[in-house]
């Protein structure tokens, strides 16, 4: 028998290949991650990490439960169960652990040995993403929509953002359901393109206000909440707050995010969102959709919404821009309902800014 080998290392294999990547390639893998907490991670693996994560443009964050300011892992409210009442006054909790978690045990690449981060408790989610300094995109996912709906109603929201509301845009139906077998399913003889008479007598129309209504103030809210951060990171190009169940989207571009840091921001009289100034509303209504994919929706509603010129410092837009806005806020099914509504008749509403 030939005696065991012994193994030995060799040492040219103990040479960190990593270590021979240049930063730019580095930083080009980091943009690709995203996602806080893995780049929280990356940022413990040693010095140079460190010192490259605060680099990155793209920054992704996904807010996923509640806990109390101190961190007590008992007081953590799971929001796959039943969303709290004010999901709003959560929200800078939320924001924080979600964060902060994985860089709560990092250290300071001064060597200093004290944390790069101080307690949970001590910080907002702005000062904590002041580590990033140099954030081009910037997505921010919370846990659930903001506006309660009953089992098989359809609401998804869009908005886009300046210093104030620039454009919003609301897809409603009363059910979403499979669509019936060819020929179940008959046009109601109502539909002759207009509004029937029974949508005003039977609380359809009050039902749309009340959408309207809850869509904006959440889309305030949700703006109002970022005003810090904007505020901190004068690299952003592009910031988008969404939330799992995509039920809402407020977006801002670059010309918005400007626009945003030039103007004074309107409170609102509750003082925790911004105003929603006078706005003129387009809605489309259509009782029965066919979608793609075996979907039907009932009792079809949109809402395109833009504030009123008069005494409005938002800039004016075409109308194939709106219609662009309108048109792509959406995907999959949802799209092509924009797109039938559309062709829908048009009703006119106004309403007072609150």
């Amino acid at each position: 028998m030939h005696p065991k080998a012994r193994i030995h290392a060799d040492p040219v294999l103990e040479v960190d290949q990593f270590d021979c990547l240049p930063d730019s390639l580095v930083l080009l893998i980091l943009n690709k991650v995203e996602d806080v907490r893995s780049l929280g991670r990356c940022s413990a693996v040693s010095k140079r990490f460190c010192g490259l994560v605060s680099l990155v443009h793209d920054v992704y964050v996904k807010i996923d439960r509640v806990v109390g300011v101190d961190g007590d892992a008992e007081d953590t409210l799971n929001l796959s169960s039943p969303k709290p009442r004010n999901i709003f006054s959560h929200f800078l909790k939320l924001m924080l652990f979600t964060i902060i978690k994985p860089f709560h045990n990092m250290r300071n690449p001064n060597g200093n040995g004290r944390p790069l981060f101080a307690q949970l408790s001590q910080h907002s989610p702005a000062q904590v993403l002041r580590n990033f300094t140099h954030i081009r995109n910037l997505r921010v996912e919370l846990p659930c929509g903001d506006v309660g709906t009953e089992e098989g109603v359809l609401l998804r929201w869009r908005a886009e953002y300046g210093s104030t509301l620039q454009n919003c845009v609301i897809l409603g139906g009363t059910r979403v359901d499979r669509r019936p077998v060819s020929g179940e399913h008959e046009p109601s003889l109502e539909d002759n393109g207009s509004m029937p008479e029974s949508f005003y007598t039977n609380g359809g129309l009050k039902l749309r206000v009340v959408w309207t209504i809850s869509s904006l103030i959440a889309a305030s809210t949700r703006h109002y909440l970022l005003r810090s951060i904007i505020k901190d990171h004068p690299t952003l190009t592009s910031l988008v707050l969404t939330d799992a169940d995509g039920q809402g989207t407020l977006c801002m571009g670059a010309e918005q995010l400007k626009e945003f840091r030039e103007n004074q921001l309107s409170a609102s009289a509750c003082s925790n969102r911004t105003q929603v100034p006078a706005c003129n509303m387009k809605l489309k209504y259509a009782p029965y959709l066919e979608l793609p994919g075996g979907m039907a929706l009932q009792g079809a509603t949109l809402v395109a919404i833009k504030p009123s010129t008069e005494g409005s410092n938002v800039g004016h837009t075409s109308r194939k821009e709106t219609d662009a806005f309108i048109s792509g806020a959406f995907d999959g099914p949802f799209k092509f309902a924009v797109k039938a509504l559309m062709k829908r008749r048009t009703y006119l509403l106004e309403m007072n800014g609150f």
